[in-house]
């Protein structure tokens, strides 16, 4: 079934010599995508497309709209455009903010394991994202990132006093 939906990518492993298989938080919940020849080089210097997929596209925690097609039989889905959503401005160009990206998008990927849909785990995620995106002041992101993680995954800590 063809669907479009909005995805953060979490981790992207090359398979073979052409192909990557891509693990996204959606919209819909965690997919995993097999993404064919997108390694593979051009012939004849032929430009690509504007639906053609490149590899720049699935970079850690990069957030995309894409149209796929999810299957219930599987667990590789195939992905048939791809868009990026929302462009980052400082966070390609400043290495702390890539050093948290990159540390975020390993504690998504170990700590996101259900394929159900949550959407308001996403929209935290993506709002997130383009808050570290947008301010210089990140100094502690991360740690409040990861605790207010913990409220959508079930185990917030009790803030209140009980004296």
């Amino acid at each position: 079934m063809v669907e479009k939906t909005k995805a953060i990518v979490l981790t992207a492993i090359k398979y073979g010599d052409f192909d990557l298989i891509v693990k996204c938080y959606t919209q819909q919940g965690l997919k995993t995508y097999l993404v064919k020849r997108i390694n593979k080089p051009k012939a004849n210097n032929r430009k690509r497309t504007s639906k053609q997929l490149t590899i720049s596209y699935f970079q850690p925690l990069t957030q995309l709209n894409l149209v796929a097609n999810h299957n219930n039989k599987g667990n590789l889905n195939r992905i048939k455009e791809a868009q990026i959503s929302s462009f980052y401005s400082s966070i390609p160009n400043d290495i702390v903010k890539q050093s948290i990206v990159l540390f975020l998008a390993e504690v998504l990927f170990s700590t996101l394991k259900e394929e159900e849909k949550n959407q308001n785990l996403f929209d935290f995620i993506e709002k997130s994202l383009i808050w570290l995106d947008s301010n210089s002041k990140i100094s502690n992101f991360h740690i409040l990132f990861l605790f207010q993680l913990t409220k959508y995954l079930g185990f917030y800590p009790e803030t209140i006093n009980k004296n």
